[in-house]
């Protein structure tokens, strides 16, 4: 009976797999793989690719000027930092489907590197790709600079990866050949080629050993589990041949610095091979990757067909994609705004490997009893962290240098202006993020997956915690698809704007993909919700406290006396001591955005059951954020704890957490409130500035002090939620109606005029900027949610012509004056 039971169980999947109506979407999951498998899915270095496949092929760049012998101990390039000193660096232009283009001005180094990457279509196994690397002296620099250029590949997985040319002592001539076969992936060839541009030569007896004009190969096999420390294996084969020459040649005569850094050539089988150029001035060389699936043999004259191409359309469709609106249709500003979106985009990274939790569930983590943030350190202190996984995600990071991987709050951000360029990579991320749900519900707040990614991580943030949650921002991206889903056939809630046709949305032109999208993720989304009921639960019961519901109030866990993490507003000020009747407005409101969400979902899904039961929960959730969070003396929402004699009390610091509600569009546009909300938001003396809203008002005694995160400086991410309510209220009829106008005109002007400036100034976006001078501060090249910029531009003009900046003078003729320096 138990046989037969388990060949109709696999009979029944096989029907499943094999139902025809599962057929378009099997196609859909192929073609995606297909275009998306390979990319620069590595925004911690400053070049490197690697295909969506945990262990296996990866390559990289890695450079130094060679003038002296002090250069590359100081100045060796690999990973992104921001002690480099960079004159600034990235994209700029990148189509996560087609590739792109970067500049990294390297002041210290004297050199300019741009780097060319072209996905090239045909084939199986993600097709071929090429990447042009072209070197050119700085005016600074001596026009005969010294520069050594290393790109490696390694091969962590199953497969093999040779070097193809016949062996020369003396080096080798031309191109350099690797073959390789590796798992997913077939046979596939890549060639990096002789290029163009003049090497060093000297008089020195070593140069004969190894002449600089030809192409040193060093080829090993490396431990899998080191090969992402290319930068100390290459210090530690550079070591090997300069003691060589010193042993040969003595301290009184070593060769000069061209000559002494470089690794000793040996090519040949390996999972690691380090392919050495030596380069005089300026430079160009290609390394191109030949699937053995294509049946095309690529060469540097095809690949810059290819690069041609793929530029033109990428401008023709950046234009019509991100179309600004005035004052923001100026010419000059297109470079800007695509450095913006490409390095928000450029920073896509694929992700493998385990993560350190700590999954002991002790009591302490409930923080029940008072002094809870005490206990609940010394438990941390005792208990023992494992590593869990391997797990994989696809997601855009913050900033290379200084946060080069997932935060869950981040990503929603990030993908509202990716959504307008392609919405299937943009759900495909998503898809990524709630693959990692764990079967209670939880996301973890920050991925940070394998030794390379906690290399970047102090050791006290690695471990994450399944009680610890963050602001649900993908539920945003959820409703932008569905409101477009709802504009394409004719279900509720309906989109406002006309919807476009555009490349990569066949989740809108296929309805039915789309649903079907939406009832897998469903279920996911459901569950991620439920455990934010469980965990962040706010306590009502055990205090005396008048709301309309018994069970709608929510409490971040993981606080500390300065901070609470978890809500991404690390030390905004919070009530204090922390107490565990504390309540928090920014989760109660997050909590009703996402219930509106999940309501539109199931509207759309039409599942009856769920728009009655979150419908209601919605309904309790909006009464209690009045009941539980307004202050009537303050004329703003507060956050709520229990004082000294056991009653309820809000604590008021007004500034972002005091909008919440309004920027999680829970406020009725007739309401007393919103009014209140506004003039708060519009009065200088509190958080408005010529340069963006500050996180805390000018009047709180802790604005700008102690660590100063977010106790002042300005915040794109929350900035743009401004102005997207101010635009919703300022076209809906309301008494807060044209006050709403008059702040978004503003607000919208300032906002780009502060990120466009400071980035015209240093070459980079920024983490923050300061709300007394505008100028950009903390992270550098931070072009995660600063790039909401590139959105914001795009917004309607409601100004009626009057583009007047704060601080006088005209955006437009500001942009015009400085065309040249761009």
């Amino acid at each position: 009976m138990l046989g037969f039971l388990c060949t109709a169980l696999l009979a029944a999947a096989v029907v499943k797999a094999d139902n025809p109506a599962n057929i378009p979407f099997q196609e859909f999951a192929r073609e995606t793989n297909q275009s998306l498998l390979w990319n620069p899915y590595r925004p911690n270095v400053y070049f490197g690719v690697r295909p969506r496949i945990p262990k296996s092929l990866v390559g990289g760049l890695m450079w130094s000027k060679v003038e002296n012998f002090q250069d590359p101990q100081n100045n060796f390039r690999h990973t992104c930092e921001q002690g480099d000193d960079m004159k600034g660096y990235g994209w700029d232009e990148f189509d996560a489907r087609s590739g792109g283009q970067q500049t990294i001005y390297d002041q210290h180094n004297g050199i300019d590197i741009t780097t060319m990457f072209v996905k090239i279509p045909g084939g199986n196994n993600g097709g071929s790709w090429a990447a042009r690397v072209r070197g050119i002296a700085r005016q600074d620099a001596a026009p005969d600079l010294k520069t050594t250029m290393i790109y490696y590949a390694t091969l962590e997985g199953l497969g093999s990866l040779e070097v193809e040319n016949e062996q020369d002592p003396l080096g080798l001539k031309g191109d350099v050949v690797l073959n390789g076969d590796s798992d997913r992936l077939g046979e596939y060839k890549i060639t990096i080629t002789a290029g163009r541009g003049s090497h060093p030569e000297h008089a020195h007896p070593s140069y004969k050993e190894k002449p600089l004009d030809r192409t040193i190969v060093r080829s090993l096999q490396a431990p899998p589990d080191v090969l992402w420390q290319m930068k100390p294996i290459l210090f530690r084969e550079l070591k090997v041949q300069v003691d060589q020459y010193l042993e040969k040649y003595g301290e009184e005569n070593p060769p000069p610095p061209p000559q002494a850094y470089t690794v000793v050539h040996e090519a040949g089988p390996g999972n690691l091979h380090m392919i050495q150029k030596v380069f005089e001035g300026n430079f160009e060389f290609d390394i191109i990757f030949n699937s053995g699936s294509s049946g095309e043999t690529y060469t540097s004259q095809h690949v810059s067909g290819f690069i041609n191409q793929a530029s033109k359309n990428y401008w023709a469709r950046f234009i019509n994609s991100f179309n600004p609106k005035p004052p923001f249709d100026v010419e000059n500003l297109q470079r800007f705004a695509s450095n913006m979106f490409s390095n928000l985009l450029g920073g896509l990274g694929y992700f493998n490997g385990d993560s350190v939790v700590d999954r002991s569930y002790a009591p302490e983590y409930d923080e029940v009893n008072e002094g809870f943030w005490e206990e609940t350190a010394e438990a941390r202190a005792k208990h023992q962290e494992k590593l869990e996984g391997p797990s994989e995600l696809l997601t855009t990071v913050p900033s290379r240098p200084f946060f080069p991987r997932g935060f869950l709050w981040d990503e929603g951000f990030h993908l509202m202006p990716i959504i307008d360029w392609d919405l299937d990579l943009t759900l495909e991320v998503v898809k990524s993020w709630f693959s990692l749900i764990d079967e209670d519900g939880w996301i973890g707040r920050e991925q940070i997956l394998g030794a390379e990614a906690r290399s970047k991580v102090p050791q006290e943030f690695q471990t994450q915690y399944p009680h610890y949650a963050n602001p649900p921002t993908l539920f945003y991206i959820i409703d932008t698809f569905i409101s477009k889903l709802g504009a394409l056939n004719g279900t509720t809630p309906p989109a406002k704007e006309e919807l476009e046709r555009k490349l990569n949305s066949k989740h809108l032109e296929d309805p039915e993909l789309g649903l079907h999208y939406l009832r897998e993720l469903y279920p996911k989304l459901k569950k991620h919700y439920y455990w934010f009921r469980k965990t962040q639960s706010g306590d009502l019961k055990s205090y005396d406290r008048d709301a309309f519901s018994s069970k709608e109030a929510y409490r971040w866990r993981g606080r500390t006396q300065q901070h609470i993490l978890a809500s991404g507003l690390d030390d905004y000020p919070r009530p204090q001591p922390p107490h565990p009747g504390e309540l928090h407005v920014d989760l109660i409101s997050w909590m009703g955005m996402m219930t509106k969400s999940l309501k539109n979902i199931a509207t759309l899904l039409k599942i009856d059951e769920d728009i009655v039961e979150f419908t209601n929960t919605e309904t309790a959730i909006l009464r209690n954020i009045d009941d539980l969070h307004w202050s009537e003396k303050e004329k703003c929402y507060c956050d709520a704890t229990i004082d000294d004699f056991e009653e309820n009390s809000l604590v008021c610091h007004k500034g972002y957490i005091s909008l919440f509600p309004f920027f999680t569009g829970l406020l009725d546009p007739k309401s007393e409130k919103l009014g209140h909300t506004l003039k708060l938001l519009g009065d200088p003396e509190e958080l408005w500035s010529d340069f963006g809203l500050r996180s805390l008002s000018k009047k709180d005694k802790y604005y700008g002090t102690d660590e100063n995160y977010w106790r002042g400086p300005i915040w794109m991410n929350i900035n743009y939620l401004a102005v997207v309510q101010l635009l919703k209220y300022a076209q809906t009829p309301g008494p807060s109606q044209a006050l709403a106008e008059d702040l978004y005109t503003r607000l919208r002007i300032n906002l780009i005029q502060t990120v466009y400036d400071s980035w015209q100034e240093t070459g980079f976006a920024w983490e923050q900027y300061n709300p007394e001078t505008g100028k950009g501060q903390r992270t550098q090249h931070f072009t995660g949610w600063t790039s909401l910029v590139v959105k914001i531009m795009g917004m309607p003009d409601l100004s009626g012509g009057k583009y007047t900046a704060e601080g006088g003078g005209s955006f437009q003729e500001k942009v015009e004056a400085s065309k040249d320096e761009l």
